[in-house]
């Protein structure tokens, strides 16, 4: 793998894409009181408490924010929650992650609510690679990359990396 490193989006972009997945959120999701991020550990629960902040000083709708931590290349969802999963019923959830490459991970996000009957179910990612091994695509996203397989994405931000916000195509 060649060390290069393509710097994709900057700490003001990342910023700037959240806001805009943030509004976009609101905007298809209007007639909701209450909206349910689920973070997948780490960094798309870091980014779904980001979203989660935008949202609150932007609407006065009740966001819940629930932790997903599973193995993310198990080959059987074995996933966890901080929160009961009851709290998302009839509810809509918008399933947050860094970055959308296989699908796997928001497929196995997916696979803990199939027992909760909800609203409805979104994704949001602030990067989608379109390499998508799993039928699940991106309702929200920053930014849609086209890469070859051998390319890696990598996301760092501030709160879980302790380097600051960026995403690079490695």
């Amino acid at each position: 793998m060649s060390s290069k490193k393509t710097l994709i989006l900057n700490k003001e972009q990342i910023k700037q894409k959240s806001i805009r997945i943030a509004y976009q959120i609101l905007e298809d999701n209007f007639e909701d009181e209450t909206l349910v991020l689920v973070g997948i550990a780490d960094r798309g629960y870091v980014f779904a408490q980001r979203l989660q902040a935008i949202l609150k000083e932007i609407s006065d709708k009740e966001i819940l924010l629930i932790k997903v931590t599973m193995k993310k290349t198990s080959r059987s969802l074995s996933a966890g929650t901080d929160l009961p999963v009851d709290i998302a019923k009839d509810k809509t959830i918008i399933l947050v992650d860094d970055v959308l490459n296989s699908g796997r991970a928001l497929a196995y996000g997916l696979g803990v609510f199939l027992n909760v009957p909800l609203k409805k179910m979104r994704t949001a990612v602030l990067i989608d690679r379109s390499h998508h091994k799993f039928p699940i695509f991106s309702d929200y996203y920053g930014t849609k990359l086209s890469t070859i397989l051998k390319e890696h994405v990598t996301v760092t931000l501030e709160e879980f990396d302790n380097e600051e916000d960026a995403a690079w195509l490695v």
